[in-house]
């Protein structure tokens, strides 16, 4: 799978505002659990995303690329670039997927030839905050550009209608949203960050790569703590054991008993 993965290092121009996102992701992230081999399965929670990592496992990023074009991939865990170590920025460096590629990211990116593991750890053994940048812990992003086109485009798409005065208002207020209700996710402190693990051969090359616009077509991001802190911000529910006699069981006895005589 690494041997297809390409870096584009160059960095661009200044960005603007972000594009919206269309209504299906160009590129896909899920988080995979590489000690059990287990998908973590994402909780809709406050207008965000959110996993439970368990400390001391080892992960991996997936990204796939659901285009039949090239894009770059600017990941940013913890609020810093996977790939250069920077404080991450939609204008930095990022991995290149080629049409409908996938790949798994599994650690920092220390060179072409190795990455140091991604691992669920504390937050003060985290990467970022031994880096002296623990403000963004607990958080996976991705920036997604498209690549510029070369060949000439004979029927450009009609350019979308503008919104009115109240559907602009609206459209804020939806976007705002999420702010809002990320607030309120910080009612328990941050746990869990994301470590600088073993060395691991993870080989990639170098291409270049143009992007189409200085924005990123895709912005999303996944929160992510340990499954305690994720039910006492209630994106998780409280679970109670049953009691152990409430319970019917098929087997009470060892053998048949006589019924009660009928008085």
């Amino acid at each position: 799978m690494f041997r297809h993965l390409v870096l584009a290092l160059a960095l661009a121009s200044s960005l603007s505002c972000s594009l919206p996102a269309s209504a299906r992701d160009i590129v896909e992230i899920d988080v995979i659990d590489r000690d059990n081999g287990q998908w973590l399965p994402e909780y809709r929670h406050r207008g965000q995303e959110w996993i439970a990592g368990v400390p001391g496992h080892r992960y991996s990023i997936r990204l796939a690329n659901t285009s039949g074009e090239r894009v770059l991939v600017v990941l940013s865990v913890d609020g810093v670039n996977a790939v250069t170590g920077q404080t991450a920025s939609p204008s930095q460096g990022g991995y290149v997927l080629e049409p409908w590629e996938s790949a798994e990211i599994a650690g920092w990116r220390k060179s072409l030839h190795d990455i140091a593991q991604f691992v669920f750890t504390d937050l003060p053994d985290s990467y970022a905050a031994r880096t002296g940048r623990p403000d963004n812990v607990g958080v996976i992003g991705i920036a997604v550009f498209r690549e510029r086109q070369v060949r000439p485009v004979y029927s450009p798409l009609p350019a979308p209608p503008i919104a009115s005065g109240r559907a602009r208002e609206q459209a804020s207020a939806k976007a705002a949203a999420p702010a809002a209700d990320s607030a309120m996710a910080e009612a328990a402190p941050q746990r869990l960050g994301t470590g600088h693990g073993q060395r691991e051969w993870a080989p990639v090359g170098q291409t270049d790569f143009v992007r189409a616009t200085r924005s990123p077509q895709q912005l999303g991001q996944l929160r992510y703590d340990d499954a305690d802190t994720l039910v006492a911000i209630g994106v998780l529910p409280r679970w109670h054991p049953p009691h152990a006699r409430s319970a019917p069981r098929a087997f009470p006895n060892g053998f048949v008993q006589d019924p009660p005589y009928a008085r």
